[in-house]
């Protein structure tokens, strides 16, 4: 809908550009004009509804009315506005607009969230509103709305999950968190989960000052009892004790490390002038046609002078080997989608630059709270379906017949 020009020429008359935005601006006063207008269409509407119904049996009751207005100073995207809120006699109307105990439009407290997704703190966002909007929101204010946010996080993290994942990528990022007094730098562990459809979904956030075995069998069994019965295959990054922890919760998991960190690892040990002759040689290992040419692969490598050069490189693979082979027996659809957890690292890079701005936080909740608002926000490339998934769910239909049917 577009509107009528002359009358824009209209509301502009007399006013400078510097008019439009302010405590005193023409959009406040249209806020306050349009708002008024809308409460005014829902009382009409509020008492035609309440003289369409019969008063109830025994009862006589005359014609509901309106009872003037009362004042109501109102926080909107344009600043705070005061507006006249009718009010009928039998004080019945309560309107859609602006709750009785509403102070703020939706979209302003939209705003405060969107802002606190984005990495902005308490200060800048208030500094923000009132370089913008002109008027002062109270950090209390700010916090409040923000930590509106915590239910839906809370309800998020217990919802019901699926009964069988195809495949599970999990990884952790740390995050410094004020905890008894003293910054700690504490593991986020993110679960980033492939639905049976193809798309993709974070099954939860967990909190950890140490990662080991006892960690990763709470949060296994945390999945396990909000429904979790099985998944077929676990792409993790090396974390320790995880293989474990697998095993004990869901003993047919098969455990896939990420086979490109399992690379950078080795890079880590070679000089500059070396890593691509490296590259090249440990790329036979993984690029083999099975486990058995792999074991080649890796046994020609052990033997040649890079190996000697480069000591620690051949038994980092050796001690991962239970964890590199699986993805050996699957087409190369399959083995595109499980080598590497680049899938969670690009969850990461969005949680790292949410956190960026953060020295630390002061609690685990809060930052629940600004991951969970990072990873919701309206950009969700994770979220996009797998490619060639309908190949890869064809090979693990095959593979894993009795577990994960076509159908």
């Amino acid at each position: 809908m577009s509107i009528d020009k002359d009358l824009l020429d209209q509301l502009m008359e007399g006013r400078s550009p510097g008019d439009l935005f302010g405590k005193e601006g023409i959009l406040s006063e249209l806020t306050k004009a349009l708002a008024e207008r809308a409460l005014t269409t829902e009382m009409e509407e509020h008492l035609g509804d309440e003289r369409a119904e019969e008063a109830p049996e025994g009862q006589n009751r005359g014609p509901n009315r309106r009872n003037r207005s009362s004042q109501k100073t109102v926080t909107t995207e344009s600043g705070k506005v005061v507006l006249d809120i009718p009010r009928d006699r039998n004080g019945t109307f309560d309107p859609l607009l602006i709750a009785k105990y509403q102070r703020r439009f939706p979209e302003f407290d939209r705003k405060i969230v969107s802002m606190y997704a984005r990495g902005m703190t308490t200060r800048e966002i208030q500094g923000h509103i009132e370089e913008i909007y002109g008027f002062e929101a109270s950090p209390s204010l700010i916090s409040a709305i923000t930590e509106a946010v915590m239910d839906e996080v809370t309800a998020w993290h217990n919802r019901p999950l699926e009964p069988c994942y195809p495949v599970v990528f999990m990884d952790a990022i740390r995050v410094n968190i004020r905890s008894d007094g003293a910054v700690s730098n504490k593991a986020v562990f993110v679960a980033l989960a492939i639905l049976p459809d193809g798309t993709r979904d974070i099954l939860g956030l967990w909190f950890q000052a140490n990662e080991g075995a006892k960690f990763w069998a709470k949060v296994l069994n945390d999945l396990r009892n909000r429904g979790v019965q099985d998944i077929l295959i676990a792409v993790v990054d090396g974390l320790k004790g995880f293989p474990q922890a697998i095993e004990a919760a869901f003993p047919q998991t098969q455990v896939q490390t990420c086979i490109v960190h399992l690379l950078r690892h080795s890079m880590s040990f070679a000089s500059y002038k070396d890593r691509k002759a490296v590259a090249t040689t440990l790329k036979a290992v993984y690029t083999a046609v099975d486990a058995e040419a792999a074991e080649a692969a890796l046994a020609e490598f052990e033997g040649s002078d890079l190996a000697a050069r480069y000591p620690a490189i051949a038994p980092s693979w050796r001690r991962a080997w239970t964890e590199v082979v699986p993805f050996l027996d699957y087409p190369p659809a399959v083995r595109r989608l499980i080598y590497t957890t680049n899938a969670i690292e690009a969850l990461n890079s969005k949680i790292r630059r949410a956190v960026r701005t953060r020295g630390h936080f002061p609690s685990d909740e809060a930052a629940a709270k600004l991951i969970y608002l990072a990873l919701n926000a309206p950009s969700t490339e994770w979220k996009r379906s797998v490619r060639e998934w309908h190949a890869v769910k064809s090979q693990l239909a095959i593979m894993f017949e009795d577990r994960f049917p076509m159908a």
